[in-house]
Protein backbone atom coordinates (compact mmCIF):
# COMPACT_ATOMS: atom_id res chain seq x y z
CA UNK A 1 0.00 0.00 0.00
CA UNK A 2 1.38 3.62 -0.58
CA UNK A 3 2.13 6.31 1.93
CA UNK A 4 -0.49 8.36 0.22
CA UNK A 5 -3.20 5.44 0.36
CA UNK A 6 -2.28 4.45 4.03
CA UNK A 7 -2.46 8.34 4.96
CA UNK A 8 -5.77 8.73 3.38
CA UNK A 9 -6.95 5.66 5.44
CA UNK A 10 -5.57 6.92 8.31
CA UNK A 11 -7.59 10.04 7.87
CA UNK A 12 -10.74 8.44 6.97
CA UNK A 13 -10.17 6.49 9.98
CA UNK A 14 -9.68 9.39 12.23
CA UNK A 15 -13.12 11.16 11.11
CA UNK A 16 -15.09 7.60 11.57
CA UNK A 17 -13.19 7.53 14.66
CA UNK A 18 -14.56 10.95 15.77
CA UNK A 19 -17.91 10.25 14.18
CA UNK A 20 -18.53 7.25 16.57
CA UNK A 21 -16.77 7.88 20.02
CA UNK A 22 -16.89 11.97 19.80
CA UNK A 23 -14.25 14.48 19.61
CA UNK A 24 -13.48 14.72 23.28
CA UNK A 25 -12.67 10.77 23.38
CA UNK A 26 -10.39 11.18 19.93
CA UNK A 27 -8.97 14.25 20.99
CA UNK A 28 -7.84 12.83 24.32
CA UNK A 29 -6.17 9.53 22.99
CA UNK A 30 -4.47 11.55 20.13
CA UNK A 31 -2.85 14.43 22.36
CA UNK A 32 -1.92 11.48 24.67
CA UNK A 33 -0.07 9.58 22.11
CA UNK A 34 3.86 9.23 23.08
CA UNK A 35 7.06 8.09 20.65
CA UNK A 36 6.12 4.84 22.58
CA UNK A 37 2.23 4.02 21.73
CA UNK A 38 2.09 6.24 18.26
CA UNK A 39 2.34 3.24 16.50
CA UNK A 40 -1.17 1.78 18.18
CA UNK A 41 -2.56 5.31 17.57
CA UNK A 42 -1.19 4.75 13.93
CA UNK A 43 -3.02 1.43 13.37
CA UNK A 44 -5.91 1.92 15.37
CA UNK A 45 -6.92 4.88 12.85
CA UNK A 46 -5.67 3.34 10.18
CA UNK A 47 -6.59 -0.77 10.58
CA UNK A 48 -9.28 -0.77 12.86
CA UNK A 49 -11.35 2.52 11.94
CA UNK A 50 -10.02 3.12 8.60
CA UNK A 51 -10.52 0.08 7.62
CA UNK A 52 -12.47 -2.39 9.15
CA UNK A 53 -15.12 0.45 10.36
CA UNK A 54 -15.65 1.40 7.13
CA UNK A 55 -16.32 -2.51 4.72
CA UNK A 56 -19.31 -3.15 3.39
CA UNK A 57 -21.41 -5.67 4.30
CA UNK A 58 -22.93 -4.13 8.28
CA UNK A 59 -24.15 -0.79 8.95
CA UNK A 60 -22.31 0.84 12.00
CA UNK A 61 -25.28 0.30 14.44
CA UNK A 62 -24.73 -3.58 13.26
CA UNK A 63 -21.13 -3.33 13.73
CA UNK A 64 -21.73 -1.27 17.35
CA UNK A 65 -24.29 -4.61 18.27
CA UNK A 66 -21.32 -7.21 17.65
CA UNK A 67 -18.52 -5.42 19.25
CA UNK A 68 -20.51 -5.07 22.41
CA UNK A 69 -21.15 -8.92 22.34
CA UNK A 70 -17.74 -9.78 21.39
CA UNK A 71 -16.16 -6.70 24.15
CA UNK A 72 -18.57 -8.80 26.68
CA UNK A 73 -17.25 -12.04 25.48
CA UNK A 74 -13.15 -11.30 26.15
CA UNK A 75 -14.14 -9.40 28.97
CA UNK A 76 -12.86 -6.23 27.97
CA UNK A 77 -14.78 -3.95 30.19
CA UNK A 78 -12.93 -0.30 29.43
CA UNK A 79 -14.03 -1.43 26.00
CA UNK A 80 -17.31 -2.03 26.41
CA UNK A 81 -17.82 1.35 28.47
CA UNK A 82 -15.65 3.01 24.83
CA UNK A 83 -18.03 0.73 22.67
CA UNK A 84 -21.42 1.73 24.63
CA UNK A 85 -20.76 5.61 23.43
CA UNK A 86 -20.19 4.21 20.31
CA UNK A 87 -23.30 2.57 20.36
CA UNK A 88 -25.41 5.08 21.46
CA UNK A 89 -23.68 7.72 18.95
CA UNK A 90 -24.86 5.08 16.25
CA UNK A 91 -27.93 5.18 17.16
CA UNK A 92 -28.85 2.03 19.61
CA UNK A 93 -31.25 2.41 22.16
CA UNK A 94 -30.49 1.37 25.99
CA UNK A 95 -33.22 -1.42 25.24
CA UNK A 96 -30.83 -2.57 22.42
CA UNK A 97 -27.40 -2.72 24.49
CA UNK A 98 -29.51 -4.71 26.87
CA UNK A 99 -30.62 -7.11 25.37
CA UNK A 100 -26.89 -7.83 23.82
CA UNK A 101 -25.55 -7.73 27.29
CA UNK A 102 -28.59 -9.75 28.15
CA UNK A 103 -28.00 -12.17 24.96
CA UNK A 104 -24.63 -12.47 25.75
CA UNK A 105 -25.10 -14.34 29.81
CA UNK A 106 -26.66 -16.90 28.11
CA UNK A 107 -23.52 -17.70 25.47
CA UNK A 108 -20.72 -15.96 27.40
CA UNK A 109 -21.95 -16.28 31.21
CA UNK A 110 -23.54 -13.99 33.45
CA UNK A 111 -20.40 -12.45 35.08
CA UNK A 112 -19.37 -11.26 31.91
CA UNK A 113 -22.47 -9.88 31.14
CA UNK A 114 -22.57 -8.70 34.82
CA UNK A 115 -19.57 -6.29 34.32
CA UNK A 116 -20.47 -4.96 31.01
CA UNK A 117 -23.01 -3.40 32.48
CA UNK A 118 -21.73 -1.95 35.04
CA UNK A 119 -18.87 -0.75 32.49
CA UNK A 120 -21.63 0.58 30.70
CA UNK A 121 -24.07 1.89 32.72
CA UNK A 122 -22.35 5.22 33.62
CA UNK A 123 -21.79 6.12 29.95
CA UNK A 124 -25.57 5.48 29.40
CA UNK A 125 -26.39 7.92 32.73
CA UNK A 126 -23.92 10.90 31.27
CA UNK A 127 -25.27 10.57 27.36
CA UNK A 128 -28.82 10.33 28.87
CA UNK A 129 -28.54 13.24 31.35
CA UNK A 130 -27.23 15.40 27.89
Amino acid sequence: MSDDSRSALKEQGIQTRREVLGDKYVDAALNNATEFNQGLQDLLNEYCWGDGWNKGGLSRKERSLVNLGMLTALGKTHEVAVHTRGAKNNGLTNEQIAAVFLQAAVYCGVPAAVDSFRAATPVIEEMDGE
